[in-house]
């Protein structure tokens, strides 16, 4: 199991920050430009686990040595069920350079986008 996938599942915020870089790179399902740094993305995730619930990992896709792996989860947001995947690309040093999550279908990543403005901007 990828620590980060243990990290998220426990739902222990700092374990899952401690394993990416200062500079992660994310990449979210509903904007357009990538977030850069360990400071935005606790914001983030910090909202992202109040947003989502049900969540859980029913698949993982990578070899425990491979620098790219990717988690297959299911969760539900409001009335809405979706299905996503964390694609995780680590450095040399196996660190998380970056973090691309994507989310199906249409209609639940709407709902998410509006849950996560309300979370972020307080809207």
């Amino acid at each position: 199991m990828h620590a980060f996938r243990r990290a998220i599942e426990d739902r222990d915020l700092d374990a899952a920050l401690g394993l990416m870089r200062d500079d992660v790179v994310f990449r979210s399902p509903v904007v357009h430009r990538p977030y850069q740094g360990r400071d935005a993305l606790r914001q983030i995730l910090a909202a992202v686990m109040e947003v989502f619930e049900d969540f859980r990992y029913v698949q993982e896709i990578g070899a425990v040595d491979a620098r790219d792996h990717a988690l297959v989860f299911e969760a539900r947001v409001g009335d809405k069920e979706l299905q996503g995947c964390d694609f995780i690309r680590l450095d040399d040093a196996g660190a998380i350079e970056e973090l691309t999550v994507m989310v199906r279908p249409l209609s639940a990543t709407l709902t998410l986008a509006e849950m996560m403005k309300a979370r972020l901007t307080g809207a």
